[in-house]
């Protein structure tokens, strides 16, 4: 269960490169038109374009911090998904342990009976012989 964790943890690792390599190029692709827009703009204009470029980069970075966050929480749900399935193991691992234990019980018991049968054999059989012998010293 140890490489449940592992493969948790890796995918998680993965998705969080996968955000930031996203917001990165989100951020170079919106900055070109931003660029522009101030170069073209006249300095009595130019202060709103700046506002505007903060607001956008703020909701820009809000949104890449939920990524992150649902990615937070996508871990802690694999993590206690993982803890679950170890708990479910280990319990069926100690199920198959007693199951064996009886098998092992009853296999001894069956030896037991196997045993004492052939001894049960072969006292009927003394007896017929001594039935036998009897019966030609009265003949």
């Amino acid at each position: 269960m140890g490489k449940l964790k592992s493969y948790q943890e890796q995918l998680q690792d993965i998705v969080e490169k996968g955000i930031n390599a996203a917001e990165e190029q989100q951020k170079k692709l919106a900055s070109k038109p931003f660029e522009y827009a101030e170069k073209l703009e006249s300095e009595a204009r130019e202060y709103s374009v700046k506002t505007l470029r903060k607001r956008y980069d703020g909701y820009s970075e809000s949104l890449f911090e939920q990524l992150r966050s649902l990615n937070s929480r996508f871990g802690s749900f694999a993590a206690d998904l993982v803890a679950k399935l170890e708990k479910e193991a280990a319990e069926g691992a100690d199920a198959v342990s007693d199951t064996a234990e009886e098998v092992a019980q009853s296999a001894q018991e069956a030896k037991k009976t196997v045993a004492k049968k052939p001894a049960a054999r072969k006292t009927t059989a003394r007896k017929s012989t001594g039935s036998a012998s009897k019966s030609t010293a009265s003949a």
